[in-house]
């Protein structure tokens, strides 16, 4: 999925590179759908795993860094080519990511939810704008995206600080 795109994973695909008989995956998987689902939800997981116990610009970094180094699962994901609510496994793996995000602005109050949509608004965003290519420019000498995410972050923080002051 990764080397190939989303497109170009099928059942028998996955069974050729597994090393079993192209109707093996059927026992685990009716259809090919069931198997994206299962690798969103797989995914999910990971994602969950990358946040946890983090906070701050830690957290965002973590969730970009993730978009990063799984760009074909990232977007199967969050494409839209999925009913979350169609697989049980993968809206409650989808929820314990948020939930991890959220976990994060928990002691805002009322406001917390709002601050995490916002700060997943923000990550999900950057890490789209850098996937797609729409900010090369910015990318740091050795040709990397820390710096770049990393100074994004920080520049949201001090400008939320500056607001709270003024």
């Amino acid at each position: 999925m990764e080397k190939q795109g989303v497109a170009a994973l099928s059942l028998r695909a996955a069974a050729r590179r597994a090393g079993v008989s192209h109707n093996a995956p059927y026992r685990h998987f009716p259809d090919r759908d069931a198997l994206l689902a299962a690798l969103a939800a797989e995914g999910f997981a990971q994602l969950k795993q990358a946040l946890d116990g983090k906070s701050g610009r830690e957290l965002g970094e973590a969730y970009v860094r993730f978009a990063l180094e799984r760009p074909e699962r990232f977007r199967l994901m969050f494409g839209g080519r999925l009913a979350k609510r169609g697989s049980p496994d993968l809206h409650a793996q989808a929820q314990a990511a948020f939930g991890a995000l959220q976990g994060a602005f928990a002691g805002l109050g009322a406001d917390a939810e709002y601050a995490a949509a916002a700060a997943w608004s923000l990550v999900h965003g950057l890490a789209h704008l850098i996937l797609d290519g729409h900010l090369l420019k910015a990318r740091d000498a050795a040709g990397g995206n820390a710096t770049l995410v990393q100074r994004v972050l920080g520049t949201i923080r001090l400008a939320v600080g500056a607001q709270r002051t003024a």
